[in-house]
């Protein structure tokens, strides 16, 4: 596959995964947090096995198959758990955006690990894109340093992981970009996420699974559109422009709200809106800083 096909297939991914925050969210109402992932990935994983097949990991290398694994599995659970444990609807949203940091991320990270060549438009990129998050948990009233404190302790565990998820994936696509040599892991990492989620299932206290229609047919949404979505997506980065599908996915952020609050029937503010643009318009100046 020639570079631009790679680049449109990775295109496709922002596409699907802008319906993911919702969708998640929605599974994890009727099935839990825990084994609402757990069967999202597991369905997920089976999509990609009659699709994309198992790949033979006898071709990875030993980084890629180590690190892949342990930065796949961990951005997953953080991502899936972070919506699930969200303590509203409202929150959920707000969390999906903390994700969100991870564009930025990944481009800062390329640089400091890959050699990606950049200019000083970073540090205003990476600040613009730190306070958009901040304004969207600032509630109504945009930068609100004590409704931000607020919101955090409401869910701290939430908040937390979605931090850390988007520090995780950056992580995972400078080390694929790096170590992978073309080779396309994702089926054995959707596959190793749904087998942690059970073991974290059946080893601890959950609530009972209630399989009503609205919550099977949001399940099967979200395991085509994760599924679809991180194949396409390291179609994309194995062989696309890794800086420029990154920076396109600052568009994602205010299409996942949308979607996420016409999903989840919730109204957003509009000092929401005007965080997720900055955290858009912080995406595009990293990547900005990039073009040289």
């Amino acid at each position: 596959m020639n570079k631009k096909k790679a680049t449109l297939t990775g295109l496709v991914a922002i596409i699907l995964w802008s319906t993911m925050v919702g969708l998640i969210r929605g599974v994890s109402e009727g099935l839990g947090p825990v084994g609402g992932a757990a069967m999202i990935y597991t369905l997920s994983g089976l999509l990609l096995m009659l699709t994309v097949g198992f790949p033979d990991i006898r071709q990875f290398s030993r980084r890629y198959l180590l690190m892949g694994c342990v930065l796949f599995v961990s951005y997953e659970i953080c991502l899936a758990l972070s919506l699930g444990f969200a303590s509203t609807r409202q929150q959920a949203i707000e969390v999906g955006m903390v994700n969100y940091l991870w564009p930025s991320l990944t481009i800062l990270f390329a640089i400091i690990f890959n050699g990606q060549k950049s200019n000083y438009l970073i540090i205003p990129g990476l600040v613009l894109s730190l306070l958009g998050v901040s304004w969207v948990l600032g509630g109504e009233r945009g930068l609100n340093i004590d409704e931000i404190i607020s919101n955090v302790i409401s869910s701290p565990l939430s908040y937390i992981l979605a931090f850390t998820g988007a520090f995780i994936w950056a992580a995972y696509c400078t080390v694929t970009t790096k170590y992978a040599k073309g080779k396309n892991g994702i089926t054995l990492f959707i596959l190793l996420t749904a087998a942690t989620l059970w073991v974290k299932f059946l080893l601890s206290e959950q609530p009972d699974m209630v399989f009503s229609l609205p919550v099977m047919i949001k399940l099967g949404m979200c395991a085509v559109a994760l599924g679809f979505g991180y194949a396409a997506w390291n179609v994309g980065i194995l062989h696309g422009n890794v800086s420029l599908l990154a920076t396109a996915s600052y568009l994602t952020p205010v299409l996942s709200a949308a979607l996420a609050a016409l999903l989840l029937s919730e109204s957003l503010s509009w000092a929401f809106w005007q965080g997720a643009c900055m955290v858009c318009a912080g995406s595009l100046l990293c990547w900005y800083a990039t073009r040289r």
